[in-house]
């Protein structure tokens, strides 16, 4: 039996074969119009065809993309990185002021803690603009990226992040916020955040966070999926979907 999804297209294409004459194109218009009153869940259908095509092709954008840019994702020497040393390397696109990436913050840093052969790279990505920005500019600063882990850690513990806050943490972790502000104003910083956007772009990466391990790309806040990225990367399965 015949889907009605199916049913319309072979509706179709008996109407366009029976001639091309106009008061035909009308009825040929009133009896898909009919068919799709009578069977609204062909349109649902419709719709969920043309999602799941849309992720599929974001999906294979975003896998060329992690090839060709496979050293600015992964060997960035301006990012900050822990277990400089370790075999698997994940990316992390994120934001300290967004509710999921903070959801996922704990968990991230015990994988750090309990996986020292996993490489993680943070990648800076402040969609939120304004305090975000400041955040991801002062944590790039030298005294920043020399505290990586600890600040990464009390930006994503406050709730809400706002210019005091960052001092506050900045000064906890024995760095002097103006210096490290004057920092984070450079050229060569607003470059590096100016470049991740455009390369988060490429990827088709638009929210945070964004985790990506080999060719594998788990978007949101997904820490089972992460942990089984990483766990297939170990297995040696990097290019598996």
């Amino acid at each position: 039996m015949k889907t009605p999804f199916r049913a319309v297209l072979a509706l179709a294409a008996i109407l366009a074969l029976s001639g091309c004459q106009k008061t035909a194109d009308a009825a040929f218009g009133q009896k898909v119009r009919a068919y799709l009153l009578e069977h609204p869940e062909v349109i649902e259908e419709a719709v969920q065809k043309l999602q799941e095509k849309k992720i599929a092709d974001a999906a294979n954008i975003a896998k060329a993309g992690m090839v060709k840019h496979r050293e600015a994702l992964e060997r960035d020497p301006r990012d900050f990185v822990a277990n400089p040393n370790g075999k698997i390397t994940v990316v992390e696109f994120f934001d300290y002021r967004c509710g999921y990436c903070k959801t996922s913050a704990p968990e991230i840093l015990q994988i750090i803690r309990d996986n020292p052969d996993v490489r993680f790279v943070f990648k800076e990505f402040p969609i939120f603009g304004g305090e975000s920005t400041l955040a991801a500019q002062v944590a790039l600063s030298p005294a920043g990226k020399a505290k990586g882990l600890a600040l990464y850690q009390g930006f994503m513990a406050e709730k809400a992040l706002d210019s005091a806050s960052i001092d506050r943490h900045l000064a906890a972790v024995g760095i002097n916020p103006a210096q490290a502000r004057a920092a984070g104003e450079s050229a060569a910083v607003q470059k590096h955040i100016s470049e991740t956007r455009e390369l988060a772009q490429s990827l088709g990466i638009e929210g945070t966070p964004a985790f990506i391990v080999g060719d594998r790309m788990v978007p949101g806040a997904d820490m089972p999926a992460l942990r089984a990225a990483i766990a297939a990367a170990k297995a040696g399965d990097t290019k598996a979907s």
